[in-house]
């Protein structure tokens, strides 16, 4: 497993233990980070730059979802190019509604930061969990 690949495990781990200061430090400060197209969080993709990330997407997440998880099973080594298959969890709490989510995110590097990421995921089962929250 290259470097990489390590950094992309690493920042897993971190985000699993809520080690932001961590997660911002492997990426590239101009970060381009990707929501899929028809997400929830896609409103404000792409995000440039750490503070857009953190501010637009990070905090948002850990404000509206009880135990929100980003979960890889495999991680693929392209090099400079790596490839994160794994599932979301997590309670939107204005709903109370779990997700299960399948996702694939690709990870581009520039000189050992994450300086390009890419979200695919079950859109439509998340966009449920949050709708729901106008019937509740």
């Amino acid at each position: 497993m290259g470097q990489n690949s390590k950094t992309v495990e690493a920042f897993y781990a971190a985000m699993g233990r809520g080690d932001i200061p961590f997660v911002i430090g492997t990426l590239d400060p101009q970060i381009v980070w990707s929501e899929a197209e028809n997400f929830v969080y896609a409103d404000k993709s792409p995000y440039i730059g750490v503070d857009a990330v953190l501010t637009g997407l990070f905090a948002r997440l850990g404000g509206e979802w009880d135990g929100f998880s980003a979960v890889p099973q495999e991680i693929v080594d392209g090099g400079e190019t790596v490839v994160a298959l794994g599932r979301y969890g997590g309670v939107y709490k204005a709903t109370g509604v779990k997700i299960d989510a399948q996702f694939v995110h690709v990870f581009k590097f520039k000189a050992g930061k994450i300086a390009h990421f890419q979200q695919y995921t079950d859109t439509a089962q998340v966009q449920n969990a949050v709708s729901l929250r106008a019937k509740a």
